[in-house]
């Protein structure tokens, strides 16, 4: 059976990509949830990531013998791997420029990431204001969020960024998230899809499962003193 080893629901991201991802598509997997005490060579973390990844990271999907340690990656190895689940846009210029946004994810958008980590527990809105105020790389970065996934709606007409479900959709979920969490203005049809993805099946469960974890790590937490507190 496929392995997805994940970090802790409530923070990772990047777990959250390939895991709602498997779960939405029907792929039956055993998680392996490897809790953040810390990123220092001496956790437990580490220690126990360590002989399952060269990088030591999560995710990490393991099929057999076979050791997938990138989320794109692990995204292609099981769109090609369940082929039937069509995971892609069928029409080739639609698949390429799936692969592009979840590319442009992968390595953008780093100001959204960086002043809003996410954090599917906490309700952040008065932090999500000032941020707005005064981070405009943030705000450009939503911007181009918005043009993007609202010309891909008015283009293949919805629900999700291609019409159907797709790998894109799975890799933007993590900054619905985010939009959520810090309450970021949108335009109505990008509001109404970010609340699409929060209730797709996969998404759902993953937002339940990080609500049940109570597990509050003050590195992870740069707007907060402790979980009661927002």
């Amino acid at each position: 059976m496929l392995k997805l080893y994940i970090g802790n629901k409530n923070y990772s991201s990047w777990s959250m990509r390939p895991w709602v991802l498997l779960k939405q598509a029907g792929i039956v997997f055993e998680e392996v949830r490897v809790r953040f005490d810390s990123f220092e060579a001496d956790s437990e973390f580490k220690r126990t990531m360590g002989p399952v990844s060269p990088t030591g990271k999560v995710p990490v999907l393991v099929d057999g013998d076979l050791v997938v340690w990138d989320t794109l990656a692990i995204a292609e190895y099981v769109a090609e791997t369940w082929a039937d689940k069509q995971l892609w846009p069928a029409q080739p210029k639609a698949r390429a420029r799936a692969r592009s946004i979840c590319a442009e994810m992968h390595s953008g958008f780093t100001a959204l990431r960086s002043h809003c980590p996410m954090n599917i527990e906490a309700d952040l809105a008065d932090t999500g204001a000032l941020i707005w105020r005064d981070q405009p790389a943030v705000r450009a970065d939503v911007a181009r969020l918005v043009g993007m996934w609202g010309a891909l709606l008015e283009e293949h007409g919805g629900p999700m960024l291609f019409g159907a479900f797709s790998v894109a959709d799975a890799y933007f979920a993590p900054v619905c998230m985010r939009l959520h969490t810090y309450a970021l203005p949108l335009p109505a049809p990008i509001a109404a899809y970010v609340q699409r993805v929060r209730e797709l099946p996969g998404v759902k469960a993953w937002i339940i499962d990080a609500l049940a974890e109570k597990d509050f790590l003050d590195f992870e937490e740069p707007y907060r003193l402790n979980s009661g507190q927002e």
